[in-house]
C-alpha cells in the first residue's frame, strides 16, 4: 500500500458535517496518513484550528481565499498569527487570484494577495496559491517582489509548462489534484512529467474535483492514491515512489516532521 500525503483538502466543508470521522476512517485505510486542510477567511481558520487539534492526521493552513478577499481586515492578521504559533497550523493559505468567478474585485484580490505573501514572510510561513486564470497578474507581482517571498506551492496547479517554469524557477512547488487524471488534461499531464519530483505535492482538494474514476462525485482524501497512481505513469515510475516523496515534499515544504523523524522525537 502507498503512504500518501493528502496536502490540500477541505475536511471542513460543509458537506463533510458530521462525516469527518467516517471519512478519516476511510483516508487511514487507503494508506493517506496525513492531510492540509486550507481556509478561506476567518471562520474556516476557526473550524481548521479545531480540527486539527483534535486528530493526529489533520494539520492546518490560514488564510483568505480571493474569492473572500473583500472580507480581509488588518486586525484579522493578529489572531492568524496566534494560530500560527500551533505547531499543528503550518501555512498561510489559500491565498491568490481567482479572475474566473470574480467574487471579490480584482484590485481587492492582488491587495490582499501582496499583504498576505508580506505577513507569510514575517511568519516565516509556507503559502498555498490558488490561481485561477489569473497566472499573468500572478508572476507579475511575485516577479516584483524577487527576494521577498515566502517558499510555497501552486494548489491544483493548471497553468501551462512555461507558466510552470516560471513558478518553479522562483523556488515554488506545483500540486496535482484530480484534473491530472481527466482524460481532456493533455496540457497539464503534460506540466505533471515535466515538474521535477523534487517540486511535486498530491491532493485532492476535497470535497471538490473528484480524480478518475469517481469524477462527479464528492472527493475526499482517501482518493487521492489515484491522482499519485495517474502522476507515477505520467512521470514511468512506480506509484509508491512517487508517493513517498511526494509525502516528504509536503513535510519539507511545511515543516512538518515526516514519521520518522515523529518517533525519534
Amino acid at each position: 500500500m502507498m503512504r500518501l500525503f493528502d496536502s490540500h483538502c477541505h475536511l471542513e466543508d460543509e458537506r463533510f458535517a458530521g462525516e469527518v470521522e467516517v471519512v478519516l476512517e476511510r483516508m487511514d485505510a487507503a494508506g493517506v496518513t496525513r492531510c492540509i486542510l486550507a481556509s478561506s477567511d476567518m471562520p474556516t481558520g476557526e473550524k481548521i484550528f479545531a480540527l486539527a487539534n483534535a486528530h493526529p492526521q489533520i494539520y492546518g493552513m490560514v488564510g483568505f481565499h480571493p474569492h473572500e478577499a473583500s472580507q480581509f481586515r488588518e486586525e484579522d492578521l493578529a489572531q492568524m498569527a496566534q494560530w500560527l504559533k500551533n505547531p499543528k497550523i503550518v501555512g498561510v493559505g489559500e491565498i491568490g487570484l481567482d479572475y474566473y468567478y470574480d467574487h471579490s474585485p480584482r484590485d481587492v484580490q492582488r491587495n490582499v494577495l501582496e499583504r498576505q505573501l508580506d505577513f507569510a514572510l514575517e511568519q516565516n510561513a509556507p503559502v498555498a496559491f490558488h490561481i485561477r486564470d489569473a497566472h499573468g497578474d500572478t508572476l507579475d507581482i511575485l516577479s516584483r517582489r524577487k527576494k521577498r517571498l515566502p517558499k510555497g506551492v501552486l494548489h491544483c496547479f493548471s497553468g501551462s509548462v512555461e507558466c510552470a517554469r516560471q513558478y518553479l524557477d522562483m523556488g515554488f512547488h506545483l500540486s496535482f489534484a484530480g484534473p491530472v487524471t481527466f482524460k481532456n488534461a493533455a496540457k497539464l499531464q503534460e506540466v505533471a512529467k515535466f515538474c521535477p519530483l523534487d517540486r511535486l505535492l498530491v491532493e485532492t482538494d476535497s470535497p471538490y474535483l473528484a480524480p478518475v474514476p469517481l469524477r462527479g462525485q464528492r472527493n475526499e482524501p482517501a482518493n487521492v492514491q489515484y491522482v499519485a497512481q495517474v502522476v507515477a505513469t505520467l512521470k514511468g515510475m512506480d506509484a509508491e515512489e512517487l508517493a513517498h516523496k511526494a509525502f516528504e515534499n509536503t513535510c519539507r515544504l511545511y515543516g512538518i516532521p515526516t514519521e520518522t523523524e515523529a518517533a525519534q522525537q
